[in-house]
This record gives C-alpha cells, sequence and structure tokens, in this order.
C-alpha cells in the first residue's frame, strides 16, 4: 500500500498532507527516513512513524460537521500549516519566522484560533482532519473526520463533488460576467473549472450570489471572481452535495449521522462511475 495512502487510513492526515509529510522527512518506517512518495508500506511488517510517534491502525472512523467562522485556520496544528490549511512550504516558513522577528511581543502573543479550539475533548484525541479546506476568511460547512479514505474521495479534483456558496461582492454584476465564470476562467495561468452561479439579491449596493463549484481548488471563488473584477467580500459554504449545514452556529459542530456517511460514500461512488473512461 502506498505510504500516503496508509497515513490516510490510519487517521494521520489526507493523503495530500501526507506527501507533504514524506517530502519533509517527517515520516520513517522501521526507523529509516523515508522521503519516496511511491514508497510502499507492507502493512504485515513495516512499522511507520510520524514525528518519531508509531502510526497505529484506526479501528473506528468518527465524521463530525463543523460551522468554521471566519477567522479560524483550517487546521489541526497552526504551527506547521498555513492559512488555507495547507502544510507550510519552505518558503512560507521561512516569511514567517521573518514576520514575527518584526512583531512586537504583544502580538505574538495571539495565536490564530483552529479548529482543534472549537472541539470538545471527546474528539481531540481522534487524530481528525479536515477534508478540503476553507480560507482563514470564509466561513461554513467544513467535515472533519479521522477517514482518509473517504477524505481522498472527496477531495480529488475528478469526483468533482459540488460544493455550494454563499458570496457576497463588492456591486453588482452583469449577466456577460456571470457566463465567463460558468464557463471557467484561468487566472495567473491556473485554470478553473466550470460553476453554476446565480445572483439572489442585493443588499446595500453589493449583489449576494449561489455559487456552486465543483473542484476546490485553493481559493477557487475569490480567484474566479479576480477574473471578472469583483471583490468577495463575503463567502461562506453551505453544502457539499445535499448534506447542508443547516441552523448549525459559528464554531458548533455535530457528529454526522450513519445516513448522512452512508449519502456521502454514495456520493464518491456515484462521482466515479460518471467519470468518462479512457
Amino acid at each position: 500500500m502506498r505510504i500516503n495512502k496508509y497515513l490516510a487510513e490510519c487517521g494521520v492526515c489526507s493523503r495530500r498532507n501526507a506527501d507533504e509529510l514524506v517530502k519533509q522527512g517527517r515520516v520513517s518506517i522501521n526507523k529509516k527516513v523515508v522521503k519516496e512518495l511511491g514508497f510502499d508500506v507492507d502493512v504485515d511488517k513495516d512499522v511507520v512513524f510520524v514525528d518519531g510517534k508509531k502510526v497505529v491502525k484506526v479501528t473506528h472512523y468518527d465524521y463530525l460537521l463543523f460551522n468554521k467562522p471566519k477567522g479560524c485556520v483550517t487546521t489541526m496544528d497552526d504551527t506547521k500549516d498555513n492559512k488555507s490549511g495547507r502544510p507550510k512550504s519552505d518558503a512560507e516558513t521561512a516569511e514567517n519566522t521573518q514576520k514575527s522577528v518584526d512583531l512586537d511581543e504583544d502580538v505574538k502573543k495571539r495565536p490564530r484560533r483552529t479548529v482543534v479550539d472549537y472541539i470538545g475533548n471527546d474528539f481531540k484525541n481522534k487524530r481528525l482532519f479536515p477534508v478540503g479546506r476553507l480560507d482563514y476568511d470564509s466561513e461554513g460547512l467544513l467535515l472533519l473526520t479521522n477517514d482518509g479514505d473517504l477524505t481522498y474521495k472527496l477531495t480529488h479534483p475528478s469526483s468533482e463533488i459540488p460544493k455550494t456558496y454563499i458570496v457576497k461582492i463588492e456591486g453588482t454584476i452583469e449577466e456577460s460576467d456571470l457566463a465567463i465564470l460558468r464557463k471557467g476562467v484561468k487566472v495567473d495561468g491556473v485554470k478553473y473549472g466550470h460553476c453554476k452561479v446565480k445572483v439572489t439579491g442585493v443588499e446595500e449596493g453589493n449583489a449576494r450570489l449561489e455559487v456552486i463549484i465543483f473542484e476546490g481548488k485553493n481559493r477557487e471563488i475569490r480567484r474566479m471572481f479576480e477574473a471578472v473584477e469583483k471583490k468577495v467580500i463575503f463567502l461562506k459554504r453551505v453544502a457539499i452535495g445535499d448534506l447542508r449545514l443547516g441552523g448549525l452556529s459559528r464554531g458548533g459542530y455535530r457528529e454526522l449521522s450513519e445516513t448522512e456517511v452512508a449519502y456521502l460514500k454514495k456520493l464518491c461512488e456515484k462521482s466515479v462511475k460518471t467519470q468518462p473512461q479512457a
């Protein structure tokens, strides 16, 4: 079994983050550091360590639906991840170190809140990790689990799982710009795929929209609107497929029901079956 899949199934992190751990030399097998992304683990013989701690197979998966508030980092460890919840690159780590030097002591004592700050003690030691990410300035539905296989399927671009957002922009927007967004746009060389978007109202001169995307790239919606010269001032995810945030308060969370978990797994299976065959 590939090392990233093994770590994900053990509830350490998602497959994407597992690759980063390997690159950073934080993973060892039988006490030897491994930096080969495609390394195969012998699940019956090999002993795997992350940061010197033995990795143990998960025997029970947990699934939480969390209403992430604005100003919360989508990570369980802010010292190692950036605002979007991705592991920090060497450049980002160096940049943050320099910024830290420039800050006064008062500012340094103000740590950013992370997902773990909102989760109860019953789940803090379950090695849960976010499914995908929401930016620091965004809010709304975020799934947390230690089921690495489901996380991989829900976040893989080829799955095209629909994610619904409420978006507010500065000013209004023309139908011609909406048509451009629906077809997909390219920003700084990055292609953002098709989406569904419609105006649902105007509040104090600012348009309110419903946007449904199918990829989930880093800061995707904000970058999409940049392509038509519009600034996003509010962004909230309200649904993944038909799983909706509902009336859950900001910073609140609840366990998914067995029916909801089954729905998510079925959603992934359906998306795979509808993919065009090579």
